[in-house]
């Protein structure tokens, strides 16, 4: 099979831990760019890549690429390229586009033009048109004028955003994205070495991800369908083998994983995602207060979470960070803690020293990836022993 070009898309922060997800599996020519990481791979690497990848959220492969100098040349460029050979007037399509051009101001009509020349094209040579579709597309094209006047026609592999894994069907108000809180965990250098506990579990994402990571089962093994599945070259074998292939891979993981949240409803949430997950036989779920709780066991323990902010859940920030700082250095001693929040301000209410900070975004919200390291008794005595 010919290898060609892919890129994998990304949130800002995570194109390294991408960049090395995409060694691991075995990718090719790998270059890092701003959000995205491109690559070379042939047609069942591009299947496993959808499959297996925790932090990307598409992966789009380039099929054509030209510089235009107005608007006429543009619509010209699409209407030659041999739209028919890619799909069929029966199927539909769909067309994105986005600009980072001094030329070209509005997305929403060079995406019209765009769908103008690829139905022009398909009524001159075949007589018949397809249909756009842009809920659930047969062909969803994703077309990016770059600065340069550079413009790349895209095909999007994967369909809905990977954030989508499939297990999922119960969310709170304010969840977390499987790819942010998979990003985190590799960011975080989780990789099923301990016990680990979401202290304030919401709709139990940070732990499904998390065993999944502990377990090395790939990422969107309950996902639905992938935009590929309806491509006129799909190969259902290949992809059922590599699909085998990823899953004989699974590996048994030792320790506990644990959430906490203080609203029931939110316990049955997560219990529901995790069932779906398969994943009940990992991961135990208990109604109560986190300020409340104490460590279970002297073990070192791994702990992951996204507190409210105080955008969308009502919290007294102040309070509510120095009980979280409170509760870790004085019922948490061996403990590796991570957390995100966009309340940089309430960061210094935690009253503990962060032994990392991370920029990272969740959603449209600038936000801080923390660590803080708390040892059994003081960092002196650590020091000493």
């Amino acid at each position: 099979m010919e290898n060609y070009a892919m890129v994998a898309k990304t949130f800002f922060g995570f194109e390294d831990i991408l960049e090395e997800e995409l060694r691991q599996l075995g990718a090719m020519k790998i270059e890092k760019g701003i959000r995205s990481v491109s690559f070379l791979g042939d047609k069942g690497f591009m299947y496993k890549a959808n499959l297996c990848l925790r932090t990307a959220l598409k992966i789009l492969k380039p099929i054509h690429s030209f510089y235009v100098r107005n608007e006429k040349e543009y619509y010209q460029a699409l209407y030659e390229y041999p739209w028919e050979g890619l799909f069929t007037p029966s199927q539909t399509f769909a067309v994105e586009v986005t600009l980072a051009s001094d030329l070209f101001h509005h997305s929403q009509y060079m995406t019209l033009r765009a769908k103008d020349a690829i139905v022009d094209r398909f009524r001159n040579k075949t007589g018949k048109r397809p249909n756009i579709d842009t809920l659930h597309p047969d062909i969803q094209l994703f077309i990016h004028i770059q600065k340069e006047n550079k413009v790349i026609v895209s095909l999007d592999t994967s369909g809905a955003s990977l954030h989508h894994r499939g297990y999922r069907t119960q969310t709170n108000i304010a969840p977390i994205n499987e790819v942010l809180a998979a990003g985190i965990l590799l960011l975080s250098g989780w990789q099923g070495q301990c016990d680990f506990l979401d202290p304030m579990c919401g709709s139990g994402t940070f732990l499904t991800e998390g065993a999944m990571i502990a377990c090395n089962i790939p990422a969107n093994l309950h996902r639905k369908e992938f935009a590929f599945e309806k491509w006129e070259d799909y190969d259902v074998d290949l992809f059922e083998t590599i699909f085998d292939s990823c899953l004989n891979k699974a590996k048994e993981f030792p320790y506990q994983i644990m959430g906490y949240d203080k609203a029931p409803s939110a316990v049955n949430k997560a219990k529901e995602n995790v069932k779906n997950a398969r994943l009940s036989d990992y991961i135990a779920i208990e109604q109560c207060d986190f300020f409340k709780t104490q460590k279970q066991t002297e073990r070192p323990l791994f702990m992951a979470f996204n507190p409210p902010y105080g955008e969308r859940l009502e919290v007294d920030a102040p309070t509510f960070y120095k009980q979280i700082g409170d509760t870790l250095k004085q019922q948490y001693p061996n403990t590796q803690t991570w957390f995100i929040t966009s309340n940089l301000e309430a960061l210094k209410w935690v009253g503990l020293r962060p032994s990392h900070k991370i920029k990272l975004f969740n959603g449209k919200l600038e936000s801080r990836l923390v660590n803080y390291n708390i040892y059994e008794g003081s960092k002196k005595q650590k020091k000493n022993s």
